[in-house]
């Protein structure tokens, strides 16, 4: 009777805690009851149903939504049928004591299950700070030896004495049942009566509620405890966030000159760049992880790269084309928020709008030099590091917009170009493809899905975002079709993963800050979220950022050492290759050859101005005389002596020398030094230097020379300076002793015999072969060249008869020169008689000349005595003489010039050129090539490939 008495007054505890548990939904499970509750046997009580309601909700883990502001939610509450029964307050007492245990222990457990989960998410994203542990003071470190913890530890109670402090539960529990059981008054059988008579109502009125109720009090208390966990960790994160950039920023500062290790995204985005050098269109087999951002024109590719990044750092343009080219950005953490490009030593504070604008501006100018020959886009790709506080590490390359038709203004190519670009990137088999669609638009009008599904066609590294949700829940009829499209129902597309975020509202002002409140505040009371279209976890661009980058990081693991591998084995390939090629010469790369061939150069300019004086000298009066010779003999020295007396002869030789120095005679000069300028140069330049020579510099250096003349320009104060030496050289008319006269002799002589030379050369070819000629090597004469061999017989009687006669013929020798050949049967022309005349007075004169010049061999004692008594008349060996002595200080001034000035500023356009050249890598790709070249080229990345690859390996290691 006892016993069952117990058993009633259990079950009605039982019942008590299963219908007034404020805060639970739904009954506490069987197990989760008093230990007495659950030994006996409730068979005892068939009327006693306590049934568990079924509710079914989809309940999902605990989401990284970030910073969405809590959102004060009312929970309706539960609502209980009546039950009519009695109950005295000693009873309810201790029911309410028995739940607030329950209470108590359930908080304990699922709070400690919670704040564990917590923890181990935190403690994933913590930093590794054992490279700090020099921060805090050596004391810290050294305490145990001031302070005995084993003493302190001995004083303090253990844990079985803090056991019996605690209080005993069982006992208390078993106290109120018999206290409960004291006060109830009436037999057993009433009591169980009592306990029992409203067990069917009582299960039928509570099967009344609603389920559908019950899953909305759930979903809501769902949601209001994700948003107070959201809020613990947003807080949890931005004391991070300050920490890391508190310890960074110590560290930037120099403390104990301490430098920090390169960052694990730093190393691999140095590999990745010297892969693009390497080979951009991954004919190696590039397979290193890079996230690749595609998506169609416009779809906000870029705005979630800069949402990702925190900062507006791309060019915007209202419907046009502003991703021109690949940009590979690298995202590190770092004390400030700032941005720098691989070849620039410049940072752009992304705090700053003025910076922001500066950068915009620079990637623009960037895009439109890679973009050449009338193209639209160019597959050249522009670096780009991105450092902040609290900023994912990742690699991403953001790609041109993938297009549908070619507008006016865009080459005709750009969409074949767009997607082969598209291609050699996302075929890359452990690239990440994140594929950005606009939800504001139809699905069907897009063309990125397509491609995406062509190089991933299982989704198995496939990231897909819905931009512009905003503006897709607001003009979308059915809500279901946004969650068919996260899903990817609408595509042939599979993918990894979903997301749908918020780009802001169309303005491109907006800050980062003002985009992800509107996100914040647009999913907070999104019909999407509520509803359960879209989870938690699918939603903002900081969810986004966290997934691609576990991702990249799981992809990098996976592939990186796979990856090492094959760059060793082409590496001793390379190496192999190389042996067999060029065994005795060095690996040298097109920066060490450039550099060599640098210093040959600059040490054959010095050598040009170790040329002798007196080199100089004659080479500068010998071209100088070549190219003059012609204007002295023809313009100034036959005219003249064709006069009649020596005072004429004198008067026309200064009047011609006079115009000829004013007008032509400097620049010559000038000229004639530039030239030989070249030459000298060119020859140390070219001259093979034995077996030391290597003709794979022969470009290279043909090149520099002619950019180095082409940019040298003669001191224009050369040929005003030059004009009065020259003309006052030209007005001496003193020969001082007999060796200048000798040696004016023989530079006429050598000149008139040139000429003479000169003269039958032509007149031979204008009369034909000789007879020896014809006789010996079977030559005949044309029809012409008779008639000019008949005129010049004719004209040589004439001359015969009056060797004094003057250079032009007179109107009556020319007709009766016709009328002679003509009565032989040779029709001539009077201009062929002029020209012929002219060759054949011209031979007569030089050999008279000559004849002349012979005698004025001992004319010297009458030229001091200025030709008094004499016959002997030799003006001509002084005009001579006068035009030697103004070559040779010609030669001598021009000589002074280019020793003390020309060649210096030779060498310094020397020096110019090759540092543009260095600086021009299109330059030296085009000058320095060959096998050999791009042999040693691809050994020398493939090794500083490598190096970087286990450098990265090591460290990866280490960071686990």
């Amino acid at each position: 009777m006892w016993r069952l008495r117990r058993a009633a007054v259990a079950c009605e505890v039982c019942q008590a805690l299963v219908k007034h548990s404020c805060g639970v939904k739904g009954s506490l499970p069987l197990q989760k009851l008093h230990l007495v509750s659950r030994s006996i046997s409730h068979l005892h009580h068939p009327t006693l149903k306590l049934q568990r309601p079924q509710i079914r909700t989809s309940f999902q883990p605990l989401s990284s939504l970030t910073n969405l502001p809590l959102r004060k939610l009312k929970l309706s509450p539960a609502k209980y049928a009546y039950q009519p029964r009695r109950h005295f307050w000693p009873a309810r007492l201790a029911a309410r004591l028995l739940k607030l245990r329950y209470i108590v222990l359930g908080s304990a457990v699922g709070g400690g299950y919670t704040a564990k989960k917590t923890f181990d998410q935190w403690k994933d994203m913590i930093p590794d700070l054992s490279d700090y542990k020099w921060i805090v003071p050596d004391i810290v470190w050294e305490i145990d030896d001031y302070i005995d913890f084993e003493k302190i530890r001995d004083a303090l109670p253990n844990s079985e004495d803090l056991t019996k402090l605690m209080p005993d539960f069982d006992r208390i529990v078993e106290s109120l049942s018999l206290l409960k059981d004291f006060f109830t008054t009436g037999s057993p059988g009433e009591t169980a009566f009592r306990a029992t008579d409203h067990g069917p109502e009582s299960d039928k009125l509570y099967r009344k509620v609603s389920d559908k109720e019950k899953i909305d009090q759930l979903q809501e208390e769902l949601l209001r405890t994700q948003l107070k966990y959201q809020r613990i960790l947003e807080r949890l994160e931005k004391e991070n966030k300050e920490l890391r950039k508190l310890v960074l920023q110590k560290d930037d500062k120099g403390i104990h000159h301490r430098k920090l290790k390169k960052s694990l995204i730093d190393m691999y985005s140095e590999v990745l760049d010297v892969l693009s050098d390497y080979d951009a269109s991954y004919n190696t087999q590039d397979h290193l992880p890079r996230v690749v951002v595609v998506g169609d024109q416009s779809a906000g590719k870029t705005s979630v790269l800069e949402m990702i990044a925190q900062a507006r750092i791309f060019p915007r343009g209202s419907g046009e084309m502003m991703t021109r080219s690949p940009v590979k950005v690298t995202l590190s953490e770092g004390p400030h928020h700032v941005a720098l490009f691989k070849d620039s030593s410049r940072e752009f504070d992304l705090t700053k709008e003025e910076d922001l604008a500066a950068l915009r501006h620079e990637i623009e100018i960037r895009m439109r030099k890679n973009v050449k020959d009338g193209a639209t886009v160019s597959p050249e790709t522009i670096s780009l590091n991105v450092k902040g506080p609290g900023l994912q590490r990742m690699v991403l390359v953001d790609l041109p917009g993938v297009i549908n038709t070619v507008t006016s203004g865009m080459a005709p190519d750009t969409k074949e170009t767009i997607f082969s670009i598209s291609k050699a990137y996302m075929q890359n088999p452990n690239a990440i493809i994140l594929c950005i669609q606009d939800g504001s638009v139809d699905a069907e009008r897009s063309i990125v899905t397509d491609l995406v599904s062509q190089m991933d066609p299982h989704g198995r590294r496939t990231i897909f975002v819905l931009t512009k949700v905003d503006l897709a829940e607001k003009n979308v009829a059915s809500p279901s079709r946004i969650q068919q499209i996260i899903e990817g129902k609408l595509f042939p597309m599979k993918a990894l993963g979903y997301f749908a975020v918020v780009t802001g509202k169309g303005n491109s002002s907006e800050s980062i800050e003002a985009i992800k409140e509107y996100e914040e505040e647009f999913f907070q009371n999104s019909k999407l979220l509520k509803t359960s279209m879209l989870k938690a976890h699918q939603v903002t661009t900081r969810n986004l950022s966290l997934a691609v980058s576990d991702c990249f990081w799981k992809m990098v693991r996976e592939s990186v050492e796979q990856q090492a591998d094959s760059f060793k084995a082409t590496r001793f390939n390379l190496e192999t290759e190389w042996k067999n090629n060029y065994p005795r010469l060095r690996e040298l790369d097109r920066n060490e050859l450039f550099e060599k061939a640098k210093n040959e150069i600059l040490d054959e300019v010095i050598s040009l101005s170790q040329v002798t004086p007196k080199h100089w000298e004659e080479i500068l009066q010998q071209s100088l005389w070549e190219r003059v010779s012609t204007h002295v003999i023809e313009n100034i020295y036959l005219p003249a002596a064709q006069t009649m007396n020596s005072g004429t002869f004198n008067t026309t030789v200064d009047i011609k020398l006079k115009q000829w120095t004013d007008k032509q005679l400097p620049n010559k000069a000038v000229e004639v030094a530039w030239e030989t300028l070249q030459d000298e140069f060119s020859r140390f330049m070219t001259e093979p230097k034995g077996k030391e020579h290597d003709d794979i510099f022969d470009k290279l250096k043909e090149a520099v020379r002619e950019e180095s003349i082409k940019r040298h320009k003669w001191n224009d104060f050369a040929e005003d300076s030059l004009r009065v030496i020259q003309h006052n050289a030209l007005e001496d008319r003193s020969i001082s002793d007999k060796q200048q006269w000798d040696a004016a002799i023989y530079f006429m002589e050598e000149a008139l015999q040139a000429r003479l030379k000169d003269t039958e050369s032509t007149l031979e070819n204008m009369i034909g072969p000789d007879w020896k000629k014809r006789w010996l090597y079977w030559k005949n004469r044309t029809q012409e060249q008779c008639v000019h061999n008949e005129t010049k017989n004719e004209l040589e009687k004439m001359l015969k008869c009056n060797e004094e006669h003057p250079a032009y013929l007179a109107s009556d020798e020319i007709t009766t020169v016709r009328k002679n050949l003509e009565s032989r049967g040779v029709e001539v022309d009077p201009s062929l008689i002029k020209d012929t005349w002219h060759q054949v007075y011209r031979r007569h004169f030089l050999k008279a000349a000559l004849s002349h010049c012979n005698l004025c061999r001992r004319g010297f004692y009458y030229y001091q005595r200025h030709f008094v008594d004499s016959e002997l008349e030799c003006n001509d060996v002084v005009l001579f003489w006068r035009i030697q002595r103004m070559l040779a200080i010609t030669a001598n001034t021009l000589r002074q010039q280019l020793t003390n000035t020309e060649v210096r500023r030779l060498e310094k356009n020397v020096k110019e050129v090759l540092e543009d050249f260095a600086e021009d890598g299109e330059k030296k790709l085009k000058l320095l090539t060959g096998k050999r070249v791009q042999l040693a080229e691809d050994l020398k990345k493939v090794r500083e490939i490598q190096e970087k690859l286990d450098a990265f390996i090591e460290a990866l290691h280490q960071e686990k």
